[in-house]
């Protein structure tokens, strides 16, 4: 079942889609001082920080396992687009949109590092990252989450207005 050094961890995936802006009542600004903006070519150090510290706890390891051309290759795609949540200052959030797809914006990677959680930040974020992926030329928004992810994030997404098409057994494989 695993190769010599590698360790594999089971999971489920659900597949989620919203096909037009989200219906429910905008979240009121947070406390605080808080930012989002949008970040054009980021260094990769600077990407591969906030990938690490939100992802760290999730399994999050696809992103790792590119060489830095491959991954500036991603990141670097006009159709890929970067925001990053700021709150007093520092780099809080995540949020990566795929618009690689002709009609479709994929939510690749949202999330908040640890010392965001329970600030209600979260449906914030995802409602401002939703926002901005209505404004592109899209007629389908999809996400994923899955058992590995917060267990929180399934239901933020479907509070959001997306709803399950598909679920997956699957298999992360940690480097």
């Amino acid at each position: 079942m695993v190769a010599a050094g590698k360790r594999r961890i089971a999971m489920t995936v659900t597949f989620l889609e919203m096909n037009a802006k989200p219906a429910v009542l905008p979240p009121p600004q947070p406390r605080g001082k808080v930012a989002l903006l949008r970040s054009e070519k980021p260094p990769l150090h600077f990407y591969r920080y906030l990938y690490d510290a939100i992802g760290a706890d999730y399994y999050w390891v696809d992103r790792k396992k590119l060489s830095p051309e491959a991954l500036a290759e991603v990141i670097h795609d006009p159709r890929n687009l970067l925001f990053i949540l700021y709150t007093e200052g520092n780099p809080t959030g995540l949020a990566e949109l795929d618009l690689r797809k002709a009609g479709t914006c994929n939510i690749s990677y949202f999330g908040l590092i640890p010392e965001a959680m329970g600030k209600h930040l979260g449906y914030f974020f995802l409602y401002q990252t939703c926002i901005n992926a209505w404004l592109q030329p899209i007629q389908r928004l999809t996400v994923n989450t899955c058992t590995l992810d917060h267990p929180r994030a399934l239901p933020l997404y479907q509070r959001l207005g997306f709803t399950a098409y598909n679920r997956e057994e699957r298999f992360v494989e940690l480097p």
